[in-house]
Formats: C-alpha cells, structure tokens, sequence
C-alpha cells in the first residue's frame, strides 16, 4: 500500500494532467456546448477506463508490449480520430428543427463510451504520460496489486471531479447561448472544433 502523501502526490500530478487542455477536453466542451451534457457520463467513462488501462501498461511492466504493439496502437488512434469526424459531421449536419427545439440528434450511450475510450487509448499526450512521466516519479515496478488499486481509485476520483467540472463549465456557456438562432452557429463551431482536433490526432506521430 502507498503512504498519503505518495496518494495526494499522484492525485496532485494526474489532475495537473487531465486538466492540461487536448483533444479529448477540447471534445468533451465542444460537444457539451453543442449538446448539453446528456451523454457527457458515458464518454467520460470511456476516457477513464482508457487511463486505466495505460495505468495498468505501466504498472504491470507492459510498456514493451504497449511500445511495439504499433499496429494496435495506430488502429486504436485512428478509430479515434473516425469517431471525432463523426461526432463533427452530427453537430454541423444537424437540422434546424432539433437546433430550434434545443434537442439535436444524440448519439447512443455505447457510442459514446466507445467513442471517449477509442479516443483516450489512441492519445498519444496520455500514453507518454504513464508510460514515461509516471514511472518518472513514482517506482512502478514496486508498486503492488493494493497500491495499484488505491491508484485507480485516486485517478477515478479525480478524473472524474475534473472532467465533470469541466463539462459543467460548458454546459453553463452553453445556457449562455440558448437562443434559437444561436444554437445552430454553435453547433457548427463546436463540429468545426472537434474536426479540427481530429485532424491534429491524426497528423500527431
């Protein structure tokens, strides 16, 4: 088991993380801007568990595997980037009567989650994280099967807090900008937002 202030240290370092602005917070405000936070659960899920396993590559020593499965990798990332173009084209192709009625087509809860776990396994910026900063300052190799778990709980717990405040951010612009004639210019901001960001996926190495 790891003492607290190893606890708080992780906990401290992996919200500094998260909080650090990318493709998937870029993807969870764009698309709670656009939609509302109905269905921000399941893709903030998908991200965690996504973090989990890169934790779990980490921990359990396989970095090897995770850097040499390339192929894995690649399929896992442009997955991803297909589910942000898909996600861009809804919010820009999305009628005038769901924007009007402040309802637009949603997608399905297992989308989502699949959605926000393709996206966060194939982040580059996250697998450099575990796989390279976390061993960095905390002894992987050491930690055991307890000290593991109480890390998962402290990245569930403050993934969680972090990623719903800021989906709470959006969705409080999102009120802002209720307006019929707005929602539809926004609509097409925040698929401008998240295509734009699959592009970046896709060109990173």
């Amino acid at each position: 088991m790891l003492d607290l202030p190893d606890l708080l240290m992780i906990g401290a370092l992996l919200a500094a993380a998260q909080a650090t602005p990318g493709p998937t917070i870029a993807t969870l405000l764009a698309r709670t801007v656009a939609q509302g936070h109905d269905g921000a659960a399941p893709f903030i899920v998908g991200l965690i568990v996504a973090d989990l396993v890169w934790l779990s590559a980490a921990v359990f020593g396989l970095a090897l595997l995770a850097a040499t499965a390339q192929p894995v990798l690649l399929v896992l990332k442009y997955a991803g980037v297909a589910y942000l173009v898909y996600l861009a084209w809804r919010l820009w192709t999305a009628p005038v009567h769901a924007v009007e009625g402040g309802a637009p087509a949603r997608d399905s809860r297992l989308g989502l989650l699949g959605g926000g776990l393709s996206l966060g396994l194939g982040n580059a910026k996250t697998g450099a994280f575990y796989l390279a900063l976390l061993p960095a300052v905390l002894p992987v190799a050491e930690v055991s099967v307890a000290g593991y778990l109480e890390i998962s709980a402290v990245l569930v717990v403050v993934y969680a807090g972090v990623l719903t405040g800021y989906v709470a951010l959006a969705a409080r612009a999102r009120r802002l900008l209720m307006a019929p004639r707005r929602l539809k210019a926004v609509n097409r901001l925040a698929g401008g937002v998240i295509a734009g960001t699959a592009v970046l996926v896709a060109a990173r190495a």
